[in-house]
Protein backbone atom coordinates (compact mmCIF):
# COMPACT_ATOMS: atom_id res chain seq x y z
CA UNK A 1 0.00 0.00 0.00
CA UNK A 2 1.04 3.68 -0.56
CA UNK A 3 2.08 5.30 2.10
CA UNK A 4 -0.36 7.87 3.74
CA UNK A 5 0.81 11.61 2.98
CA UNK A 6 -1.29 14.84 3.74
CA UNK A 7 -0.18 18.15 2.11
CA UNK A 8 -0.77 21.07 4.20
CA UNK A 9 -0.36 24.92 2.88
CA UNK A 10 -1.62 26.78 6.07
CA UNK A 11 -1.45 30.88 5.55
CA UNK A 12 -0.50 33.43 8.77
CA UNK A 13 -0.73 36.84 8.83
CA UNK A 14 2.65 37.88 9.55
CA UNK A 15 6.04 38.23 7.50
CA UNK A 16 7.64 41.37 9.14
CA UNK A 17 8.70 40.13 12.24
CA UNK A 18 11.05 37.11 11.52
CA UNK A 19 10.94 35.92 15.67
CA UNK A 20 7.19 34.97 15.01
CA UNK A 21 7.34 32.81 12.26
CA UNK A 22 10.34 31.16 13.10
CA UNK A 23 8.53 30.67 16.50
CA UNK A 24 5.27 29.12 13.88
CA UNK A 25 7.86 27.06 11.79
CA UNK A 26 9.23 25.35 15.06
CA UNK A 27 6.14 24.54 16.48
CA UNK A 28 5.17 22.53 13.07
CA UNK A 29 9.24 20.76 13.05
CA UNK A 30 8.96 19.40 16.97
CA UNK A 31 6.15 17.03 15.47
CA UNK A 32 7.72 13.91 14.62
CA UNK A 33 7.09 12.59 11.20
CA UNK A 34 6.27 15.82 9.59
CA UNK A 35 8.60 17.64 6.58
CA UNK A 36 8.24 20.96 5.72
CA UNK A 37 8.49 21.53 1.73
CA UNK A 38 8.55 25.80 1.74
CA UNK A 39 8.30 28.62 3.53
CA UNK A 40 7.31 31.63 1.82
CA UNK A 41 6.83 35.24 3.47
CA UNK A 42 5.91 38.42 1.86
CA UNK A 43 6.44 41.65 4.22
CA UNK A 44 4.12 43.64 1.69
CA UNK A 45 1.44 41.21 1.91
CA UNK A 46 2.59 40.91 5.93
CA UNK A 47 1.62 37.01 5.05
CA UNK A 48 3.69 33.58 5.55
CA UNK A 49 3.02 30.45 3.67
CA UNK A 50 4.64 26.94 5.22
CA UNK A 51 3.78 24.15 3.25
CA UNK A 52 4.25 21.00 5.27
CA UNK A 53 3.66 16.82 4.51
CA UNK A 54 3.17 13.93 6.57
CA UNK A 55 1.07 11.46 8.11
CA UNK A 56 -3.10 12.43 8.61
CA UNK A 57 -2.59 12.44 12.19
CA UNK A 58 1.28 14.30 12.52
CA UNK A 59 0.10 17.02 10.11
CA UNK A 60 -3.33 17.86 11.87
CA UNK A 61 -1.39 17.88 14.86
CA UNK A 62 1.30 20.53 13.58
CA UNK A 63 -1.32 22.22 12.07
CA UNK A 64 -2.82 22.81 15.37
CA UNK A 65 0.25 23.80 17.43
CA UNK A 66 0.92 26.46 14.52
CA UNK A 67 -2.56 27.92 15.19
CA UNK A 68 -2.02 27.88 18.70
CA UNK A 69 1.24 29.36 18.23
CA UNK A 70 -0.06 32.02 15.84
CA UNK A 71 -2.89 32.83 18.27
CA UNK A 72 -0.46 33.28 21.06
CA UNK A 73 1.91 36.03 19.11
CA UNK A 74 -0.55 37.94 16.25
CA UNK A 75 -2.55 40.45 17.44
CA UNK A 76 -5.06 40.62 14.16
CA UNK A 77 -6.40 44.50 15.87
CA UNK A 78 -2.54 45.79 15.30
CA UNK A 79 -2.24 44.01 11.44
CA UNK A 80 -2.19 45.44 8.57
CA UNK A 81 -1.47 44.29 5.26
CA UNK A 82 -2.08 44.18 1.27
CA UNK A 83 -3.86 40.68 1.45
CA UNK A 84 -7.23 39.76 2.80
CA UNK A 85 -7.59 38.14 6.36
CA UNK A 86 -9.50 37.09 9.04
CA UNK A 87 -7.32 35.34 11.42
CA UNK A 88 -3.63 35.32 12.71
CA UNK A 89 -3.68 31.47 10.99
CA UNK A 90 -5.71 32.27 8.04
CA UNK A 91 -6.33 29.72 5.95
CA UNK A 92 -5.98 25.84 6.65
CA UNK A 93 -6.13 23.73 3.51
CA UNK A 94 -5.49 19.89 3.91
CA UNK A 95 -4.40 18.11 0.42
CA UNK A 96 -4.62 14.46 -0.64
CA UNK A 97 -1.06 13.37 -1.60
CA UNK A 98 -0.74 9.69 -1.79
CA UNK A 99 -3.05 6.73 -0.03
CA UNK A 100 -5.65 9.80 1.40
CA UNK A 101 -9.08 10.16 0.00
CA UNK A 102 -10.49 13.70 -0.50
CA UNK A 103 -13.36 12.39 1.60
CA UNK A 104 -10.60 11.95 4.48
CA UNK A 105 -9.23 14.94 4.03
CA UNK A 106 -12.65 16.87 4.50
CA UNK A 107 -12.76 14.28 8.08
CA UNK A 108 -9.56 15.54 8.99
CA UNK A 109 -10.47 19.30 8.23
CA UNK A 110 -13.57 19.04 10.07
CA UNK A 111 -11.58 17.42 13.22
CA UNK A 112 -9.53 19.91 13.64
CA UNK A 113 -11.38 22.93 13.32
CA UNK A 114 -13.69 21.21 16.08
CA UNK A 115 -10.71 21.01 17.84
CA UNK A 116 -9.52 24.71 17.40
CA UNK A 117 -13.01 25.86 18.61
CA UNK A 118 -13.29 23.58 21.19
CA UNK A 119 -9.51 23.72 22.77
CA UNK A 120 -8.20 27.04 21.81
CA UNK A 121 -11.41 29.28 21.74
CA UNK A 122 -11.40 30.52 18.04
CA UNK A 123 -14.34 30.53 15.42
CA UNK A 124 -13.61 28.17 12.77
CA UNK A 125 -14.69 28.47 9.34
CA UNK A 126 -15.06 25.29 6.86
CA UNK A 127 -14.42 25.79 3.23
CA UNK A 128 -13.94 24.21 -0.42
CA UNK A 129 -14.61 20.63 0.22
CA UNK A 130 -15.12 20.48 3.65
CA UNK A 131 -17.98 23.32 3.90
CA UNK A 132 -21.35 22.36 5.29
CA UNK A 133 -22.88 24.98 3.45
CA UNK A 134 -22.41 25.38 -0.62
CA UNK A 135 -22.07 29.35 -0.33
CA UNK A 136 -18.80 29.18 2.06
CA UNK A 137 -17.01 26.60 -0.66
CA UNK A 138 -15.42 29.93 -1.91
CA UNK A 139 -13.14 31.27 0.60
CA UNK A 140 -14.08 34.78 -0.98
CA UNK A 141 -17.51 34.77 0.65
CA UNK A 142 -16.14 33.73 4.14
CA UNK A 143 -13.56 36.17 4.32
CA UNK A 144 -15.74 38.68 3.33
CA UNK A 145 -15.07 42.12 5.19
CA UNK A 146 -11.97 41.17 6.12
CA UNK A 147 -11.08 40.87 10.19
CA UNK A 148 -12.87 43.53 10.93
CA UNK A 149 -16.03 43.37 9.18
CA UNK A 150 -16.56 39.97 10.96
CA UNK A 151 -15.72 41.54 14.45
CA UNK A 152 -18.84 43.24 14.00
CA UNK A 153 -21.21 40.40 12.26
CA UNK A 154 -19.95 37.28 13.91
CA UNK A 155 -22.25 37.43 16.66
CA UNK A 156 -25.00 39.41 15.08
CA UNK A 157 -25.76 37.75 11.91
CA UNK A 158 -26.90 34.19 11.22
CA UNK A 159 -24.99 33.57 8.36
CA UNK A 160 -21.67 35.00 9.77
CA UNK A 161 -21.95 32.20 12.45
CA UNK A 162 -19.31 29.28 12.73
CA UNK A 163 -18.57 26.14 11.84
CA UNK A 164 -17.10 25.50 15.28
CA UNK A 165 -15.66 27.66 18.10
CA UNK A 166 -17.55 31.18 19.64
CA UNK A 167 -19.67 33.49 18.06
CA UNK A 168 -17.06 36.33 18.95
CA UNK A 169 -13.62 37.26 17.55
CA UNK A 170 -10.37 37.83 19.82
CA UNK A 171 -7.16 39.56 18.90
CA UNK A 172 -6.55 36.32 16.91
CA UNK A 173 -9.40 36.18 14.22
CA UNK A 174 -10.95 33.38 13.04
CA UNK A 175 -9.50 30.58 11.11
CA UNK A 176 -10.72 28.82 7.71
CA UNK A 177 -9.89 25.11 7.49
CA UNK A 178 -10.57 22.90 4.64
CA UNK A 179 -9.88 20.48 2.17
CA UNK A 180 -9.12 20.97 -1.65
CA UNK A 181 -7.40 19.96 -4.54
CA UNK A 182 -3.27 21.59 -5.03
CA UNK A 183 -3.76 24.78 -6.87
CA UNK A 184 -1.07 27.10 -7.57
CA UNK A 185 -0.67 30.17 -5.97
CA UNK A 186 1.01 32.52 -8.60
CA UNK A 187 1.70 36.31 -8.73
CA UNK A 188 2.60 38.75 -12.05
CA UNK A 189 4.05 41.79 -11.55
CA UNK A 190 3.37 44.84 -14.34
CA UNK A 191 6.10 47.08 -14.68
CA UNK A 192 3.79 49.73 -13.11
CA UNK A 193 2.79 51.38 -9.95
CA UNK A 194 -0.15 51.64 -11.02
CA UNK A 195 -2.94 49.20 -9.22
CA UNK A 196 -5.92 50.34 -10.83
CA UNK A 197 -4.42 48.70 -13.97
CA UNK A 198 -3.79 45.42 -11.80
CA UNK A 199 -7.35 45.57 -10.43
CA UNK A 200 -8.65 45.81 -13.72
CA UNK A 201 -6.68 43.05 -15.38
CA UNK A 202 -7.80 40.83 -12.41
CA UNK A 203 -11.43 41.38 -12.95
CA UNK A 204 -11.13 40.62 -16.91
CA UNK A 205 -9.73 36.89 -15.61
CA UNK A 206 -10.95 35.99 -12.17
CA UNK A 207 -13.66 33.66 -12.90
CA UNK A 208 -15.75 35.46 -10.35
CA UNK A 209 -16.63 38.18 -12.78
CA UNK A 210 -16.59 36.65 -16.28
CA UNK A 211 -12.94 35.63 -16.83
CA UNK A 212 -11.00 32.47 -17.23
CA UNK A 213 -12.49 29.36 -15.03
CA UNK A 214 -10.61 28.27 -12.17
CA UNK A 215 -8.45 31.70 -11.45
CA UNK A 216 -9.34 33.91 -8.74
CA UNK A 217 -8.01 37.36 -8.43
CA UNK A 218 -6.82 40.70 -6.72
CA UNK A 219 -5.06 43.50 -7.89
CA UNK A 220 -2.42 44.66 -5.22
CA UNK A 221 0.78 47.09 -4.71
CA UNK A 222 4.19 44.88 -3.73
CA UNK A 223 7.15 46.43 -3.51
CA UNK A 224 6.31 49.41 -5.34
CA UNK A 225 5.09 47.45 -8.27
CA UNK A 226 1.29 46.80 -9.31
CA UNK A 227 0.37 43.00 -8.86
CA UNK A 228 -1.87 40.84 -9.87
CA UNK A 229 -2.72 38.18 -7.21
CA UNK A 230 -3.69 34.69 -8.20
CA UNK A 231 -5.04 31.22 -7.53
CA UNK A 232 -5.33 28.87 -10.08
CA UNK A 233 -7.92 25.95 -8.55
CA UNK A 234 -7.50 23.65 -11.63
CA UNK A 235 -3.98 23.83 -13.80
CA UNK A 236 -4.94 21.41 -16.19
CA UNK A 237 -8.39 23.10 -17.39
CA UNK A 238 -7.10 26.73 -16.96
CA UNK A 239 -3.17 26.40 -17.78
CA UNK A 240 -0.74 28.75 -16.17
CA UNK A 241 0.20 30.14 -20.06
CA UNK A 242 -2.96 30.93 -20.99
CA UNK A 243 -3.87 32.91 -17.74
CA UNK A 244 -0.13 34.53 -18.56
CA UNK A 245 -0.94 35.41 -22.09
CA UNK A 246 -4.33 37.40 -21.08
CA UNK A 247 -2.67 39.27 -18.68
CA UNK A 248 0.29 40.17 -20.88
CA UNK A 249 -2.73 41.02 -23.90
CA UNK A 250 -4.88 42.85 -20.86
CA UNK A 251 -1.70 44.82 -19.73
CA UNK A 252 -0.83 46.00 -23.37
CA UNK A 253 -4.08 48.38 -23.54
CA UNK A 254 -2.88 50.05 -20.77
CA UNK A 255 0.62 50.45 -22.26
CA UNK A 256 2.18 48.48 -19.62
CA UNK A 257 3.92 45.04 -19.65
CA UNK A 258 4.58 41.47 -17.31
CA UNK A 259 7.41 42.48 -15.60
CA UNK A 260 7.82 39.33 -13.79
CA UNK A 261 6.47 36.68 -11.53
CA UNK A 262 6.83 34.93 -8.43
CA UNK A 263 5.53 31.64 -7.44
CA UNK A 264 3.81 31.50 -3.35
CA UNK A 265 4.61 27.95 -2.13
CA UNK A 266 4.82 24.84 -4.48
CA UNK A 267 3.65 24.04 -7.57
CA UNK A 268 3.25 20.73 -9.54
CA UNK A 269 5.76 19.93 -12.70
CA UNK A 270 2.97 18.40 -14.31
CA UNK A 271 2.28 22.54 -14.76
CA UNK A 272 5.36 23.77 -15.28
CA UNK A 273 5.66 21.14 -17.96
CA UNK A 274 1.84 21.84 -19.34
CA UNK A 275 3.38 26.00 -19.81
CA UNK A 276 6.78 24.50 -21.64
CA UNK A 277 4.80 22.25 -23.93
CA UNK A 278 2.80 25.75 -24.67
CA UNK A 279 5.03 27.81 -25.38
CA UNK A 280 7.80 25.39 -27.02
CA UNK A 281 4.67 24.43 -29.46
CA UNK A 282 5.78 20.89 -28.51
CA UNK A 283 2.22 18.93 -29.39
CA UNK A 284 4.07 15.60 -29.62
CA UNK A 285 5.77 16.05 -26.31
CA UNK A 286 5.25 12.63 -24.14
CA UNK A 287 6.27 13.06 -20.06
CA UNK A 288 8.47 10.39 -20.37
CA UNK A 289 11.03 12.38 -22.74
CA UNK A 290 12.22 14.19 -19.56
CA UNK A 291 15.60 12.93 -18.98
CA UNK A 292 15.42 13.87 -15.30
CA UNK A 293 12.29 11.52 -14.98
CA UNK A 294 14.16 8.76 -16.70
CA UNK A 295 17.43 9.46 -14.19
CA UNK A 296 15.65 9.67 -11.04
CA UNK A 297 12.98 7.40 -10.99
CA UNK A 298 13.14 5.87 -7.85
CA UNK A 299 13.70 2.23 -7.09
CA UNK A 300 9.81 1.68 -5.89
CA UNK A 301 8.26 3.45 -8.54
CA UNK A 302 10.65 1.46 -10.88
CA UNK A 303 10.36 -1.94 -9.87
CA UNK A 304 6.20 -0.76 -9.85
CA UNK A 305 6.19 -0.12 -13.72
CA UNK A 306 7.93 -3.48 -14.39
CA UNK A 307 5.60 -5.34 -12.06
CA UNK A 308 3.06 -3.64 -14.25
CA UNK A 309 4.36 -4.01 -17.50
CA UNK A 310 5.04 -7.62 -17.29
CA UNK A 311 1.80 -8.35 -16.00
CA UNK A 312 -0.37 -6.75 -18.73
CA UNK A 313 -0.29 -9.59 -20.73
CA UNK A 314 -0.97 -12.48 -17.97
CA UNK A 315 -3.48 -10.37 -16.10
CA UNK A 316 -6.90 -12.34 -17.20
CA UNK A 317 -5.29 -15.47 -16.99
CA UNK A 318 -4.75 -14.38 -13.57
CA UNK A 319 -8.04 -13.10 -12.96
CA UNK A 320 -9.29 -16.45 -14.27
CA UNK A 321 -7.33 -18.19 -11.51
CA UNK A 322 -9.32 -20.03 -8.47
CA UNK A 323 -7.74 -17.41 -6.50
CA UNK A 324 -9.18 -14.84 -4.80
CA UNK A 325 -7.21 -12.27 -5.77
CA UNK A 326 -6.88 -10.34 -8.52
CA UNK A 327 -10.31 -10.32 -8.32
CA UNK A 328 -13.45 -7.79 -8.99
CA UNK A 329 -11.87 -4.56 -7.70
CA UNK A 330 -8.68 -5.20 -9.84
CA UNK A 331 -11.13 -6.03 -13.01
CA UNK A 332 -13.11 -2.54 -11.95
CA UNK A 333 -9.70 -0.46 -12.03
CA UNK A 334 -8.47 -2.48 -15.48
CA UNK A 335 -11.43 -1.54 -17.35
CA UNK A 336 -11.35 1.70 -16.34
CA UNK A 337 -8.06 1.82 -17.39
CA UNK A 338 -8.63 0.97 -20.32
CA UNK A 339 -11.37 3.29 -21.02
CA UNK A 340 -8.92 5.99 -20.20
CA UNK A 341 -6.52 4.51 -23.33
CA UNK A 342 -9.68 4.71 -25.55
CA UNK A 343 -10.67 8.15 -24.39
CA UNK A 344 -6.45 9.08 -25.25
CA UNK A 345 -6.68 7.44 -28.11
CA UNK A 346 -9.84 9.76 -29.64
CA UNK A 347 -7.98 12.61 -28.54
CA UNK A 348 -5.21 11.68 -30.75
CA UNK A 349 -7.19 10.79 -33.60
CA UNK A 350 -8.35 14.57 -33.05
CA UNK A 351 -5.69 16.69 -32.76
CA UNK A 352 -3.70 17.42 -35.67
CA UNK A 353 -6.91 17.43 -38.06
CA UNK A 354 -7.26 20.49 -39.87
CA UNK A 355 -11.47 19.70 -39.94
CA UNK A 356 -11.25 20.04 -35.90
CA UNK A 357 -8.63 22.71 -35.39
CA UNK A 358 -11.29 24.47 -32.83
CA UNK A 359 -11.09 21.89 -30.98
CA UNK A 360 -7.08 21.10 -30.81
CA UNK A 361 -6.63 22.56 -27.10
CA UNK A 362 -9.25 21.00 -25.38
CA UNK A 363 -7.92 17.88 -26.95
CA UNK A 364 -4.75 17.99 -26.09
CA UNK A 365 -6.07 19.06 -22.36
CA UNK A 366 -8.09 15.69 -22.54
CA UNK A 367 -5.26 13.50 -24.04
CA UNK A 368 -2.90 14.82 -20.63
CA UNK A 369 -5.59 14.29 -17.92
CA UNK A 370 -6.81 10.84 -19.75
CA UNK A 371 -2.79 9.39 -19.93
CA UNK A 372 -2.54 10.78 -16.33
CA UNK A 373 -6.18 8.75 -15.07
CA UNK A 374 -4.44 5.81 -17.00
CA UNK A 375 -1.36 5.17 -15.22
CA UNK A 376 -3.43 6.03 -11.64
CA UNK A 377 -5.80 3.13 -12.54
CA UNK A 378 -3.03 0.96 -13.75
CA UNK A 379 -1.38 0.71 -10.31
CA UNK A 380 -4.27 0.81 -9.04
CA UNK A 381 -5.09 -2.75 -10.79
CA UNK A 382 -2.01 -4.05 -8.41
CA UNK A 383 -3.20 -2.12 -5.17
CA UNK A 384 -6.45 -3.42 -5.18
CA UNK A 385 -5.23 -6.80 -5.06
CA UNK A 386 -2.55 -5.74 -2.25
CA UNK A 387 -5.54 -4.49 0.08
CA UNK A 388 -7.28 -7.98 -0.10
CA UNK A 389 -4.19 -9.93 0.53
CA UNK A 390 -4.02 -7.88 3.83
CA UNK A 391 -7.21 -8.52 5.05
CA UNK A 392 -6.54 -12.15 4.56
CA UNK A 393 -3.40 -11.45 6.33
CA UNK A 394 -5.35 -10.23 9.22
CA UNK A 395 -8.31 -12.39 9.41
CA UNK A 396 -4.90 -15.52 9.82
CA UNK A 397 -3.93 -13.35 13.05
CA UNK A 398 -3.83 -15.48 16.15
CA UNK A 399 -6.56 -15.02 18.59
CA UNK A 400 -6.20 -17.55 21.22
CA UNK A 401 -6.45 -14.69 24.09
CA UNK A 402 -8.90 -11.95 24.57
CA UNK A 403 -5.76 -9.33 23.79
CA UNK A 404 -5.00 -11.45 20.61
CA UNK A 405 -8.93 -11.39 19.56
CA UNK A 406 -9.02 -7.41 20.11
CA UNK A 407 -6.22 -6.86 17.66
CA UNK A 408 -6.74 -9.37 15.63
CA UNK A 409 -10.39 -7.39 14.74
CA UNK A 410 -8.58 -4.08 15.05
CA UNK A 411 -6.59 -5.26 12.28
CA UNK A 412 -9.22 -6.74 10.28
CA UNK A 413 -11.28 -3.42 10.57
CA UNK A 414 -8.29 -1.60 9.12
CA UNK A 415 -7.67 -3.52 6.35
CA UNK A 416 -11.16 -3.85 5.47
CA UNK A 417 -11.36 0.07 5.54
CA UNK A 418 -8.05 0.53 3.23
CA UNK A 419 -9.34 -2.42 1.14
CA UNK A 420 -12.61 0.16 0.71
CA UNK A 421 -10.53 3.42 -0.50
CA UNK A 422 -9.46 1.55 -3.85
CA UNK A 423 -12.13 0.99 -4.98
CA UNK A 424 -13.36 3.98 -3.78
CA UNK A 425 -10.86 6.34 -5.94
CA UNK A 426 -11.61 4.01 -9.12
CA UNK A 427 -14.89 4.95 -8.63
CA UNK A 428 -13.47 8.56 -8.74
CA UNK A 429 -11.62 7.86 -11.97
CA UNK A 430 -14.33 6.28 -13.36
CA UNK A 431 -16.45 9.07 -13.33
CA UNK A 432 -13.73 11.57 -14.41
CA UNK A 433 -13.32 9.08 -17.48
CA UNK A 434 -16.91 9.44 -18.32
CA UNK A 435 -16.84 12.76 -18.16
CA UNK A 436 -13.74 13.02 -20.31
CA UNK A 437 -15.54 10.30 -22.76
CA UNK A 438 -18.35 12.67 -23.40
CA UNK A 439 -16.40 15.57 -24.41
CA UNK A 440 -14.62 13.90 -26.60
CA UNK A 441 -17.69 12.03 -27.99
CA UNK A 442 -19.61 15.60 -28.48
CA UNK A 443 -16.38 17.62 -30.46
CA UNK A 444 -13.34 14.83 -31.15
CA UNK A 445 -12.92 12.93 -34.72
CA UNK A 446 -16.40 11.68 -35.66
CA UNK A 447 -15.08 8.66 -36.82
CA UNK A 448 -13.82 7.55 -33.87
CA UNK A 449 -17.11 8.09 -32.11
CA UNK A 450 -17.65 4.51 -31.72
CA UNK A 451 -14.78 4.05 -29.53
CA UNK A 452 -15.49 7.21 -26.95
CA UNK A 453 -18.83 5.23 -26.43
CA UNK A 454 -16.78 2.10 -25.93
CA UNK A 455 -14.77 4.25 -23.56
CA UNK A 456 -17.96 5.23 -21.68
CA UNK A 457 -19.03 1.94 -21.62
CA UNK A 458 -16.36 0.79 -20.12
CA UNK A 459 -15.96 3.48 -17.31
CA UNK A 460 -19.49 2.42 -16.68
CA UNK A 461 -19.13 -0.59 -16.30
CA UNK A 462 -15.89 -0.42 -13.96
CA UNK A 463 -17.72 2.39 -11.85
CA UNK A 464 -20.60 -0.58 -11.24
CA UNK A 465 -17.50 -2.87 -10.42
CA UNK A 466 -15.93 -1.28 -8.07
CA UNK A 467 -19.12 0.38 -6.19
CA UNK A 468 -20.30 -3.06 -5.65
CA UNK A 469 -16.45 -3.53 -3.74
CA UNK A 470 -16.76 -0.59 -1.88
CA UNK A 471 -20.44 -1.53 -0.53
CA UNK A 472 -19.61 -5.75 0.03
CA UNK A 473 -16.40 -4.19 2.14
CA UNK A 474 -18.66 -1.51 4.63
CA UNK A 475 -20.79 -3.71 5.17
CA UNK A 476 -18.42 -5.71 7.40
CA UNK A 477 -17.66 -2.05 9.25
CA UNK A 478 -18.76 -0.66 12.12
CA UNK A 479 -21.22 2.10 11.60
CA UNK A 480 -19.35 4.90 11.29
CA UNK A 481 -19.11 8.85 10.64
CA UNK A 482 -16.02 7.83 7.90
CA UNK A 483 -18.15 4.53 6.26
CA UNK A 484 -21.03 6.78 6.00
CA UNK A 485 -19.41 9.68 4.41
CA UNK A 486 -17.89 6.66 1.95
CA UNK A 487 -21.45 6.17 0.96
CA UNK A 488 -22.92 9.53 0.85
CA UNK A 489 -19.74 9.96 -1.50
CA UNK A 490 -20.53 7.23 -3.47
CA UNK A 491 -24.19 7.54 -3.75
CA UNK A 492 -23.18 11.40 -5.24
CA UNK A 493 -20.45 9.97 -7.69
CA UNK A 494 -23.13 7.13 -9.02
CA UNK A 495 -25.59 10.07 -9.42
CA UNK A 496 -22.87 12.44 -11.62
CA UNK A 497 -22.24 9.37 -13.55
CA UNK A 498 -25.87 8.92 -14.39
CA UNK A 499 -26.61 12.85 -15.85
CA UNK A 500 -23.17 12.34 -18.03
CA UNK A 501 -24.43 8.56 -18.82
CA UNK A 502 -27.56 10.33 -19.81
CA UNK A 503 -25.52 13.21 -22.10
CA UNK A 504 -23.50 10.65 -23.46
CA UNK A 505 -26.51 8.48 -24.97
CA UNK A 506 -27.94 11.61 -26.11
CA UNK A 507 -25.13 12.86 -28.13
CA UNK A 508 -24.02 9.46 -29.62
CA UNK A 509 -27.35 9.13 -31.00
CA UNK A 510 -27.55 12.54 -32.18
CA UNK A 511 -24.29 12.72 -33.59
CA UNK A 512 -23.38 9.25 -34.61
CA UNK A 513 -26.87 7.38 -34.61
CA UNK A 514 -25.74 5.15 -32.61
CA UNK A 515 -28.31 5.03 -29.56
CA UNK A 516 -32.15 4.40 -30.01
CA UNK A 517 -34.26 5.76 -27.69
Amino acid sequence: MAKTLVECIANYSEARRSEVVEAILQSITTIPGVRVLDLHSDPDHNRSVITFIGSPEAVEEAAFQSIQKAAELINLDQHTGEHPRIGATDVVPFVPISGVTMEECVALARHLGQRVGTQLKIPVYLYEQAATRPERQNLENIRRGQYESLKKEISTLPDRAPDFGPHSLGPAGATVIGARHPLVAYNVYLTTDDITIANKIAKAIRNSSGGLRYVKALGMLVEGRAQVSMNLTNFHSTPIARVVEMIRREAARYGVGVDHSELVGLIPQAALIDAAVWYLQLDQFQPDQILESKLYLTQEEASLADTIQASRLDFLDELAAGTATPGGGAASAYSAAAAAALVAMVARLTTGKKKYISVEAQMQTILKEAESIRFELTTAVHRDSAAFEKVMAAFKLPKETSQEELERLKAIEQATWEATLVPLEVCHWAVEILSLASQVISLGNLNAISDGGSAAALARAALTGASLNVRINVKSLPPTDRVQNALDELIAIEKHANELEALIHKVLNERGGLIQA
